[in-house]
């Protein structure tokens, strides 16, 4: 045989040999082509994210709604697990969060560590199945909003509130005025509708056996919330991933969990621009005062 039929048939072998990996690269592929999601949830959940050295975190629902958005994107993503340790947080960044896990159109499986009350509750009633620890605290169905009034302290000390609006009740909630009978009123309305949002959305969700009791805002610890159907099974973040892999039918799927890149520059970054105000935390930690917007709303 010439050697330019040798050299065709070399090419050829080469060719049949480089076809053959790719096969086998793309069934391996395949292999672990199936994907569940962790997606931590923990800290206070916010309109915005912190993590620093001197400061509580913050769950920002920027991050958890894109990382949701992702998840739903991704055909290779068969299921969710939300991993949560939060007391809860803002209401309408619980509800956005909770909209988003009821929409995903993949199974999605909550773990409660430690804490997973109120607005985190929230988010994982909106979950196919909640697992829990038997002593963890969960549920806290209900609404709050406060704030420090310093009328009588201004008194004491000869300072006059003298503030201009136009509006009876632009300055409603303002912590430098007694709060007026009809004030309360309205506020406690407003109050009275958001909770009944949350309970309503939550109990559209579980099945719930005993209504009234879970309504009062009262927390739960696991072995009561089972009792009450506020969580499904007993477990921990390992039991959740198992329950996800029934749910979406896979048996052995790659584990991949969500987690916001910091770098040391942003760490050190927040330690220079706010050391000052949070080594001090610990004696105002619970003075927050918001000039623009003098109360919020918390579903903690």
């Amino acid at each position: 045989m010439k050697k330019g039929g040798y050299i065709i048939i070399v090419l050829v072998a080469v060719f049949l040999l480089s076809f053959l990996a790719s096969k086998i690269i793309d069934s391996d592929t395949n292999v672990i082509q199936d994907q569940i999601v962790i997606i931590p949830i923990k800290g206070v959940i916010s309109s915005s994210s912190s993590s620093g050295l001197f400061e509580e975190t913050n769950v920002g629902i920027d991050s958890v709604l894109n990382e949701l958005k992702k998840a739903k994107q991704d055909s290779s993503i068969k299921a969710v697990v939300l991993d949560i340790n939060s007391p809860g947080g803002t209401v309408v960044a619980s509800r956005e969060i909770a909209n988003a896990v009821k929409n995903l159109d993949k199974p999605v499986v909550a773990v409660i560590n430690e804490v997973g009350a109120s607005g985190a509750y929230w988010v994982a009633s909106s979950a196919d199945v909640i697992i829990a620890n038997e002593l963890s605290i969960t549920g806290s169905i209900g609404v709050i909003s406060s704030y420090l009034q310093f009328s009588d302290l201004m008194d004491k000390y000869g300072v006059k509130y003298e503030q201009l609006t136009a509006g009876q009740y632009k300055d409603l909630g303002s912590q430098f005025k007694d709060l007026k009978q009809d004030e309360k009123i309205i506020l406690q309305s407003k109050l009275n509708k958001v909770h009944e949002i949350f309970l309503n959305e939550v109990t559209e969700r579980r099945n719930i056996t005993d209504i009234r009791k879970v309504s009062t805002g009262e927390f739960f610890l696991g072995i009561e919330a089972k009792e009450l159907g506020l969580i499904d099974k007993f477990g921990n973040r390992d039991a959740a991933i198992e329950e996800a892999k029934k749910l979406a039918n896979s048996n052995s799927p790659r584990i991949v969990e969500f987690k916001e890149k910091r770098s040391l520059f942003d760490l050190l970054g927040q330690v220079s621009a706010k050391s000052f105000y949070f080594l001090g935390k610990g004696i105002g930690s619970e003075i927050k005062l918001d000039t623009e917007n003098n109360y919020k709303l918390e579903a903690i």
